[in-house]
């Protein structure tokens, strides 16, 4: 008999600066594409940091009526489009689910950026009578859930976190948490961000956290000794989540299964991790005890990696302090170095990026990583993607504010169906 708290994963959906779609998302992992360039959706001559990790060839109404595009901030946009993708590759629009048994939790730090401002445009330049009335609709954090909802006729738990950076885990492990109680059968979750815009992009300028150097192939490494900032990335990362027997009983196609989930504060500072790597090591420790997994079992940590001074080297001091001799033998990446740091969307498409490793044996490498930091002393694969058979492994996301998340996946060969 199928356990009933087991949940897996069935379908996937992405929108990134390397590749919209899971294939060529993929493709750009392995290939170790860089998707870090000069903003080109404003000037940005007068900023302190100058690049981004931009989704330049996305049409929204590949996925969106043209008249439904336009009451929509580009946030929501990408969820949909993502969540359409992970729909369709889990195959359920073709099959007759109960809507009152499928849920939404899609977040976002920002939310809708563009709107903001474009508002506030109206309201200085013109009277507050030309305010657009789908202006609110726009802007809400919530309305990606809200929209996936409506499209999809789905009338179960609702949700729209806002943890900053961990937001994406955090909304698969709630989502998860859901459909191990029973309250669900199906959940789509994620996290969605597009805030490459003047007013954000100022604000994150002024805390000094990205880095002010302007040459693509070296501005995001990290874990090297030289970084100094991350580089502010936009997309989506969304994923279909069911009850085991209820994906096995529609026959579904199943990546993972995802195993245990972590959720912890530093209460210590608003941007900075807390020194010790307090925060982070309870979560990881959080997550391995929740899947009930000796940390030897763990052979890839997809890494929060944000190529900041102290982030860097506080998720590697935690990473040894919690797997002890064992860390020497995990493999670690971090694809911020190809996409960027997408705020609230980074937890979702970095946890997409980990299923896959997994499901394929293919472990992303961190590019532009050139030079060793005596802090940071794990096993980072840079050298390009490497092969690598693997039964499990975690996902952590550190937001600001001191919000920390973590999920930990195994192989599907791992669920013994008739225990």
């Amino acid at each position: 008999m199928l356990n009933e708290h087991q949940v897996v994963i069935t379908g996937l959906g992405a929108v990134t600066p390397i590749g919209i779609g899971i294939e060529n998302f993929v493709e750009g992992l392995k290939a170790g594409r860089n998707g870090i360039a000069m903003v080109t959706g404003f000037d940005v001559t007068d900023f302190r940091s100058t690049l981004a990790g931009e989704v330049n060839d996305f049409n929204a109404e590949d996925w969106i009526d043209r008249k439904s595009v336009r009451r929509m901030d580009r946030f929501t946009q990408f969820a949909l489009a993502a969540s359409a993708m992970a729909i369709e590759d889990a195959g359920l629009e073709s099959y007759a689910f109960d809507g009152n048994r499928a849920g939404v939790i899609i977040g976002s730090g920002i939310g809708g950026a563009q709107a903001i401002e474009d508002g506030y445009t109206i309201l200085l330049e013109k009277e507050p009578r030309n305010m657009n009335p789908f202006f609110v609709s726009r802007l809400l954090i919530n309305m990606a859930a809200c929209m996936v909802s409506i499209k999809y006729g789905l009338k179960g738990p609702l949700s729209a976190p806002s943890v900053a950076c961990s937001t994406g885990s955090n909304s698969i492990g709630d989502a998860f948490r859901i459909l191990q109680r029973g309250d669900a059968d199906i959940m789509i979750a994620g996290s969605s961000e597009a805030c490459i815009n003047p007013l954000p992009w100022g604000c994150f300028c002024a805390t000094r956290s990205m880095t002010p150097n302007d040459c693509s192939e070296t501005a995001c490494k990290p874990f090297d000794n030289n970084r100094d900032g991350f580089v502010m990335g936009e997309g989506a990362g969304i994923l279909v989540l069911e009850n085991l027997k209820h994906a096995v009983d529609r026959g579904a196609d199943i990546y993972a299964e995802i195993a245990g989930y972590g959720n912890t504060a530093d209460a210590y500072h608003i941007t900075a991790p807390q020194p010790e790597s307090d925060g982070m090591i309870r979560v990881m420790q959080a997550a391995l005890k929740d899947a009930d997994m000796e940390a030897e079992r763990i052979g890839y940590i997809n890494a929060h990696g944000t190529s900041t001074v102290l982030n860097d080297k506080c998720e590697s001091a935690a990473i040894e302090k919690v797997f002890g001799e064992h860390a020497k033998s995990l493999k670690v990446s971090s694809i911020k170095s190809m996409i960027g740091h997408l705020l609230a969307g980074a937890g979702s498409v970095e946890f997409v990026s980990t299923v896959m490793s997994l499901f394929t044996g293919v472990i992303p490498p961190t590019i532009h990583y050139t030079e060793p930091d005596s802090d940071c002393t794990l096993d980072y694969v840079t050298n390009g993607a490497e092969s690598l058979d693997l039964q499990a492994a975690m996902s952590n996301s550190f937001g600001f504010g001191g919000g920390n998340a973590c999920l930990v996946i195994k192989k599907y060969g791992d669920i013994d169906e008739n225990s």
